[in-house]
Order: structure tokens, then sequence, then C-alpha cells
């Protein structure tokens, strides 16, 4: 089996519920969608990165390794592209006791449940018809896709929080039946966190927008957060 792999770093996570933890990053090569805020535009084409076998890459992540690192974060890209390599990377990290983060959009249940075993933290990010995620035509299977696997992970009791990224283009009624469509699916006991990710450089939402959002979210989980992306403000990749 072989896996493309962009990058291999250490840093400070940066977003959602564990920010601030020293991570090691495993970014895989490839995406096939275009959101117009992605801030990894050299990591979507499939030939992107290096190839590397199962072996090779497992040794990769070993030698990147630093002392009292939090947890293993497979971004990407889309880490489902490489679903199966994915998968044996994880259970490689698992085995040295290291918590496992799976940070992806979520775009097939299929390869979501493959990865899953083998994955101790889930971020399932809801993409917004404005992100340009994909076309309009498109997108209700895609937030089906994450919503069925936004299911399987609360139903397999992983540590499971939801991301969602907005700019300035984000209309606050899409927003608030995406966000009463999550909470008619599950119940605010089975996630760990909700946040509402302010997108950086690009399309800027005004405070009043982040504030009217996070009203939305408030009165089905009471620790909705506004997190931007910290670690741009402290240089770190």
């Amino acid at each position: 089996m072989k896996v493309r792999l962009f990058e291999i770093f250490t840093s400070v996570e940066g977003e959602g519920i564990l920010y601030g933890t020293k991570t090691l990053f495993v970014r895989l090569a490839g995406c096939p969608f275009t959101c117009f805020y992605c801030d990894t535009k050299e990591s979507l084409p499939l030939d992107s990165g290096k190839e590397y076998n199962i072996q090779e890459a497992c040794q990769l992540i070993d030698s990147n390794l630093k002392n009292q690192t939090y947890k293993v974060n497979f971004t990407g890209g889309d880490p489902l592209v490489q679903h199966e390599a994915v998968a044996e990377l994880a259970k490689h990290v698992q085995g040295k006791k290291i918590p496992t983060y799976l940070e992806s959009s979520c775009f097939d249940l299929d390869r979501f449940n493959h990865v899953l075993p083998f994955m101790d933290i889930v971020k399932i990010e809801f993409k917004t018809k404005d992100s340009e995620f994909v076309d309009s035509k498109h997108y209700e299977k895609l937030i089906t896709n994450a919503m069925n696997c936004l299911k399987s992970s609360v139903s397999a009791k992983k540590i499971t929080y939801i991301k969602i990224v907005v700019s300035s283009k984000t209309e606050l009624n899409e927003f608030s039946n995406l966000v009463t469509s999550i909470f008619n699916s599950i119940s605010k006991d089975q996630i760990d966190g909700f946040v509402i990710q302010p997108t950086y450089g690009i399309a800027e939402p005004s405070l009043d927008l982040l504030l009217n959002l996070y009203d939305v979210v408030f009165p089905y989980f009471t620790d909705v957060k506004v997190v931007p992306q910290l670690h741009k403000f402290i240089g770190a990749p």
C-alpha cells in the first residue's frame, strides 16, 4: 500500500476544541473540493507531496514525533481521499498510546467508517453553501454524508465535535437551518464541542455576524465557541 504525504510537522494546534496542544500534523495530499477560503491549496492536487509505502510513512511519523506530543492530527487535503492508508497510519500511532485525531470534511460515510476505529478524536466539519465546497446541485448530498458521519462518530463514542467555518458571505437563515438539522439528528450530550471558525484574511465576518451566529447555536449547545485560527496569530504553520 502507498500513501502520498504532503508534509509532516510539529506545531501548536490552532483550531477546534483542543487549540493550544502540541501536535504532530500528518498532512495527506489530495482534496477534490474547492472551498474558497482554503489555506492549504498547495496540498489539494492528488499528485502533490511525495509517495511512500506504509512502512516508510510510519517511520517518518516516528522520526518526527517529539516528546510530550499531545496528539497526532491527520489532516489534508482531506484524509478520506486516502482512507485505507490513513487507517494503517493511525493504527500505528495508536500503538504508541498517542491519541489520534481526524480532521476531515466527512464527505463519504464508507470511507469515514473505515478509519473511525483508529481515531480517538473526530472533528465533523459542516460546510455552508457559501464555502463553494461543491456546487449547489451536490450540496445536500454533502450535508447528508456529514450528518451520517456525525451520527456514526457519536454512536462509536468517540470524542466528537462540530466545526463550521463562516465568512462574510454566510447567511444567517441558512446557518440556522443547518444547526437545526444537526440537533435534530443528535443531542447536545453526544458532542464534546461546537466551534464557529471565522475565515482569516479573506471575506472575514464582522463581529455582529459572529455574535448572531453564536446566538443561533447557544439555545442548542451552550458551550459553543467562536475560535479563529489561533496558529495564524503566532506565526505557526
